[in-house]
């Protein structure tokens, strides 16, 4: 009897956490259930029309157009909160956000941080300075705009451990001197 109801709770239980899961990704809250990277995207963005993908970056500009607004981002790595790197040099390349619906650009200033949820309708190409350039196209499904406030709590917060090197009680004993964190802790 006791096995019995082991095993039906234990039924139960992976039956809850896989509904749980699927609502999440449903949700599209970016947590790690869209796993194609840019690079593979940006190679070949008409082939995976449909897929949904979760990228971010910095604004660069944002253009109101007659059926929807166009915003150009640079890419940039997201962290484990979906959020973008500060790093620029670890860009792969840009791509377009496609908003719909109306959405005014001058919300989105130049340099503003962003993650893009959304499903990837195939590449457009535009002139880049002197070259022509082909995005890659998001449709966006949800866009999470980092606010500055945002980052400057996190990156001053007293236990924010952002990239390493880690030095400290807990990564190297209360012998190795105290807690030291090189500025600016991105």
């Amino acid at each position: 009897m006791y096995m019995q109801a082991h095993i039906i709770f234990s039924i139960v239980a992976v039956l809850i956490t896989l509904t749980g899961c699927a609502s999440m990704q449903e949700a599209g809250d970016g947590s790690g259930t869209h796993a194609l990277p840019f690079l593979q995207v940006k190679a070949a963005p008409d082939s995976l029309k449909g897929q949904v993908v979760v990228f971010g970056g910095n604004v660069l500009t944002g253009r109101r157009l007659k059926d929807g607004t166009r915003i150009e981002i640079l890419q940039l790595p997201l962290d484990r909160t979906t959020r973008p790197v500060y790093d620029l040099t670890q860009s792969q390349g840009r791509f377009i956000a496609f908003q719909p619906e109306f959405l005014d650009p001058a919300t989105l200033p130049p340099g503003t941080r962003v993650t893009v949820t959304g499903e990837i309708s195939g590449s457009v190409t535009l002139p880049l300075d002197e070259t022509e350039y082909t995005y890659p196209v998001i449709t966006i499904k949800q866009l999470r705009v980092w606010a500055k406030s945002e980052d400057i709590a996190a990156r001053t917060h007293p236990y924010y451990m952002g990239p390493g090197p880690y030095w400290g009680p807990y990564w190297g004993g209360p012998y190795w001197g105290p807690y030291w964190r090189p500025w600016p802790y991105w």
